[in-house]
């Protein structure tokens, strides 16, 4: 394992890159040999190693949750939660965030070489599932020292990954919050990320997705997909409130380019996104949220999923305007959890902000999970 300290942030924080001695083995039934997660820290860990909490991120997150992006430039994407008087605080928590297996910010995915061709892997990647993420993640805390996470936390996809920490690993998860999520992919969804994935496989330059070896980048195509998942990631009011249909300039052109400003934001989205993400990742990070469906190991019982989960304090959150993941899945998790006897607490927050409202100013969202996370710590017996 590499270490790299940084006092940059005001905060004790570390990046670090963790090659897992043991293979991996997937869902698909295939095996990654090699595997590297790179992560972020943020705090220390404390003499009982009873403070660590693991936040994971969304589809297009990664591991710099409250340090400044390296691509970027830009804060980290959850600081507004991250930092001393915050929800998680590194002055009482040990916070581990760590790019998801098949990313592309220093984990091991299909823009890593193969070890066994010494070409990028590419298409010959196997298909990985939220499970896999977590089986590497679990992995990870393993080689940190952590046998048992105070809390694991999540939005979006990382609430995906919360719900199956939970139900596969409960012994070593004292507390959980998911936000904004589902327990399974609906058809919806899934049909958003095939538009995106036909998007990327028809740009001339995804090269069968052999692109990176042939000095190709499918910009064009991912932009497109980037654009398309932007738009479900926000709420009718919201689009209406920040643009309307103002224009770009006097008048219309009378042509294709962006007249009004909502196209040009969808633009600049698109373009830089480009930047710091990988198409092929994207490719295989939303087929991984596809197959996502907690309850079918379970016979389709969902409450059977957090059979093991009776003494986990457990927080859903969700948004009124998210229509990508709505209150319905959240109720529908609530509902499992009840039945399976687990301590659930549920709140349903007024926003107009859609489902990135998780990652914005939402002070309700900060005083509910203030008020969790000090409960849950008191009981843990941290200061």
């Amino acid at each position: 394992m590499s270490l790299t300290l940084d006092q940059s942030e005001g905060i004790a924080s570390a990046s670090g890159l963790m090659r897992l001695e043991r293979p991996l083995r997937l869902d698909s039934g295939a095996r990654l040999d090699g595997v590297e997660i790179a992560f972020q820290t943020y705090g220390r860990l404390n003499a009982t190693r009873s403070n660590a909490v693991l936040v994971c991120h969304a589809l297009t997150g990664d591991q710099h949750v409250a340090s400044t992006h390296p691509v970027t430039g830009k804060p980290g994407w959850w600081d507004r939660v991250i930092g001393p008087g915050r929800p998680l605080d590194p002055e009482r928590h040990f916070i581990v965030c760590a790019n998801v297996l098949g990313g592309c910010m220093g984990s091991t995915g299909p823009s890593s070489i193969n070890p066994q061709t010494g070409q990028p892997f590419g298409l010959t990647f196997p298909v990985i599932t939220i499970a896999d993420m977590v089986r590497a993640q679990t992995m990870l805390i393993e080689a940190l020292g952590i046998e048992s996470l105070f809390c694991v936390i999540g939005g979006s996809m990382g609430g995906m990954q919360v719900l199956q920490w939970a139900a596969d690993y409960p012994e070593r998860v004292f507390s959980a919050v998911c936000i904004a999520a589902t327990a399974r992919h609906s058809a919806q969804n899934i049909a958003f990320h095939e538009v995106g994935r036909q998007a990327i496989m028809a740009d001339p330059d995804w090269r069968g997705g052999d692109y990176t070896r042939q000095g190709a980048r499918p910009q064009k195509g991912l932009a497109v997909a980037r654009m398309a998942a932007h738009i479900t990631y926000l709420s009718e009011a919201a689009l209406q409130r920040k643009f309307g249909r103002e224009l770009q300039r006097d008048g219309l052109s009378w042509g294709f380019d962006a007249d009004f400003q909502v196209e040009s934001y969808l633009r600049h989205q698109g373009s830089s996104f480009v930047d710091r993400f990988d198409a092929n990742s994207y490719l295989y990070i939303t087929r991984a949220m596809d197959y996502f469906d907690l309850a079918a190991p379970s016979g389709g019982v969902l409450a059977q999923a957090f059979r093991g989960l009776a003494s986990t304090p457990f927080f859903v959150m969700s948004f009124t305007s998210d229509w990508l993941y709505p209150t319905s899945e959240s109720r529908i998790i609530v509902r499992a959890l009840n039945a399976a006897g687990a301590k659930a607490s549920f709140v349903e927050i007024e926003s107009d902000k859609g489902h990135d409202a998780f990652m914005l100013d939402e002070p309700v969202m900060y005083a509910a999970l203030q008020g969790f996370m000090g409960a849950t710590g008191a009981a843990r017996g941290l200061p």
